[in-house]
């Protein structure tokens, strides 16, 4: 069988502020196209500060003659048939084994062991390059399986440490109770899409569009979210509706009037009598009025966001959030006033600059406002944001998250009586850590838990979305409707016939 070799080539160069000097890419040169996702995650993970690129073999000749321009320092990975692996490190370093039968898994523990070793580093969640390490330990306690043989899967088999260990195991028990309650089979959650917002953050890379530039669209882009949902209704009609979640972007760019025909179609159209929650993300607090809130009062919204992200007036300028910490305390108290009584908020651990102190002082602020939940994200550098061209010009260095900063948010949270209920993880995210919901008993997101351990079929609408519909054997199928509004608006009817497609085989009724 012929030989696969891959190798990493590293040629970054720094100055004493962790700035690159242009010649920063680390190329992975493999000979077969294999694995190449889970090699890009595992290196990009072990050196956060370089850009990595997966070469296969029609790229190859051309990357060994230097495509980045420079003399490359490099790791050789050899796998010569279906078991023998060896790994040499730039240090001169040998690593020789024997894969075992179950192949990539295999691969994945011996590299990042080599890169473990050799790096003298550990990583938080091991050699997990998946999203959704909760549903590693979900489906074990499905099938029965006890908490002392999960911690052996995560620890034993993905290297995890003790305490994301524990973590994913406390969350998915708590999960798994949550989800008792919702139609599986014979139910769906439903999504709605707002791609506007104020302006574009540094480290946002989802669907959105500057409101200023788009309001005469808004009304023209409702008409055919309208349309799309008397579409999803009759597909979905005889199917219980557990939970509806209107996200973006962010919904409160809308007008007053604009989120009452929004929302006044969505019940209209929609059996709400069995909704267990209903989320808006009222989001930024440039975006929020009291006849906003209101409307989604008056409309039996469950639960809202109101995001501040930090509480650090410089940080919110330089990520380009166009509001004031004195503007999230005003909107928070004001949802109070109306009447809101499940109320979450975001924040994000290594914004630019941001240290421990900035971290504790933010979660002391929000302690006194008091929510009902906390989303504690960690940054994650989008290829498609703002944040990876300040990155180059400032320096990785900026961006400051470890372990104190998670636990500072989590003990805060403890203090609050929240308690962890869901967990997600992104490429790249600073500190190779995780995303965690925390929230008190009885105001937890049904549908945070939902799209991430995809147990339940999402209907999504608007641009940008996509919708997964879980059939009763586990599979999942999608379908996605185009990113652009313009695009979305101008093609509506095949939207509507892409979920049609998807929908083609009846569901099972209850």
């Amino acid at each position: 069988m012929r030989e696969n070799t891959i190798r990493l080539c590293n040629g970054s160069v720094t100055d004493k502020k962790g700035r690159r000097d242009g010649k920063h890419m680390l190329i992975v040169t493999m000979n077969e196209a294999k694995w190449e996702y889970d090699i890009h995650s595992l290196v990009k993970a072990f050196y956060p500060e370089q850009q990595v690129k997966v070469i296969t073999p029609e790229r190859q000749n051309r990357s060994e003659e230097g495509e980045e321009g420079q003399q490359a320092e490099r790791i050789s990975i050899s796998l010569a048939g279906e078991r023998e692996v060896t790994i040499t490190m730039p240090s001169g370093r040998l690593y020789r084994g024997e894969l075992e039968a179950d192949g990539k898994n295999s691969f994945k523990r011996f590299l990042y062991t080599a890169l473990s070793e050799e790096l003298g580093k550990k990583l938080p969640w091991g050699n997990l390059t998946g999203i959704r390490p909760t549903k590693i330990a979900m489906t074990m306690l499905q099938e029965g399986a006890s908490e002392a043989e999960i911690a052996d899967v995560f620890m034993g088999e993905h290297y995890v440490s003790e305490e994301k260990t524990d973590l994913a195991i406390d969350i998915a028990k708590r999960e798994r109770k949550l989800l008792e309650t919702l139609h599986y089979q014979d139910g769906y959650s439903l999504y709605v899409g707002i791609p506007f917002c104020p302006t574009t953050c540094l480290y946002c890379s989802f669907t959105s569009y500057a409101i200023c530039r788009f309001e005469k669209q808004v009304d023209g882009y409702l008409d055919c979210l309208i349309r799309e949902m008397r579409e999803t209704a009759a597909i979905m009609q005889g199917k219980i509706l557990d939970t509806v979640y209107i996200g973006g972007g962010t919904p409160t760019t809308l007008t007053a009037g604009q989120l009452d025909r929004l929302i006044g179609s969505l019940r209209e159209i929609f059996d709400f009598s069995t909704v267990q929650e209903f989320t808006v993300e009222a989001g930024r607090a440039d975006s929020i009025t009291r006849d906003k809130l209101e409307v989604l009062y008056r409309h039996g919204v469950t639960r809202i966001s109101v995001n501040p992200q930090t509480m650090k007036e410089e940080t919110l300028r330089l990520i380009g959030r166009r509001h004031t910490v004195s503007q999230v305390k005003d909107a928070f108290a004001m949802a109070r006033e109306i009447g809101f009584d499940n109320i979450n908020m975001d924040i994000i651990l290594g914004l630019p600059g941001e240290d421990e102190r900035d971290v504790a002082e933010t979660i002391r602020q929000i302690e006194q406002l008091s929510p009902d939940s906390l989303t504690v994200h960690s940054l994650a550098i989008k290829r498609a944001s703002k944040l990876r061209q300040y990155i180059e010009e400032n320096g990785i260095a900026m961006l400051h998250n470890n372990d104190a900063t998670m636990e500072i948010a989590a003990r805060g949270a403890r203090k609050m009586g929240m308690k962890p209920y869901y967990l997600y993880r992104q490429k790249n995210m600073s500190g190779n850590f995780e995303n965690v919901g925390y929230a008190r008993e009885g105001k937890y997101g049904i549908y945070n838990i939902l799209i991430m351990e995809e147990l339940q079929t999402i209907a999504a609408l608007g641009a940008g979305s996509i919708t997964k519909r879980v059939f009763p054997d586990g599979r999942i199928e999608r379908c996605d409707n185009v990113k652009d509004v313009l695009q979305y608006m101008e093609r509506i009817d095949e939207m509507m016939e892409r979920k049609r497609t998807l929908f083609a085989t009846k569901l099972p009724s209850s």
